[in-house]
C-alpha cells in the first residue's frame, strides 16, 4: 500500500535449491531467514532501518536468547523495529523459526 512493504512467511529456505537449511539447527535457520528478509527488502529499495514490526514464531520458547542475538545484530539500527514472539505448535517444513 504506497510505499509500505508487506512480507510474511519467512522460513529458513535455500532461495538456490528450495530446500531447508540448518538441520534443525535454530542459528542457522534464523541466519538463512535473516538473509532472506534481506534480499526481499534489498529487491524492494529498503533496508532492516525501516522495518516497523516484526512477528517471530518459534518451535520452542527456549530458542528465543539465541534467535534474539541474531535479530539484534540484524536490526542493529538506533531503534529496533516492534516484536511479538511465539511458541507455536509447528512451522512449515518442520522450521524452528
Amino acid at each position: 500500500v504506497g510505499d509500505t512493504l508487506y512480507c510474511s512467511g519467512q522460513v529458513a529456505l535455500d532461495p538456490k535449491t528450495g530446500e531447508m537449511v540448518g538441520d534443525g539447527d535454530v542459528e542457522a535457520e534464523t541466519v538463512q531467514v535473516l538473509k532472506n528478509m534481506r534480499a526481499v527488502l534489498t529487491a524492494a529499495g529498503t533496508t532492516p532501518q525501516n522495518v516497523v514490526r516484526t512477528t517471530v514464531f518459534l518451535a520452542d520458547l527456549a530458542d528465543f536468547a539465541k534467535v534474539n542475538a541474531l535479530y539484534s545484530e540484524f536490526f542493529d539500527g538506533p531503534v529496533s523495529p516492534a516484536r511479538a514472539c511465539v511458541q507455536v505448535a509447528a512451522l512449515p517444513k518442520g522450521a524452528r523459526v
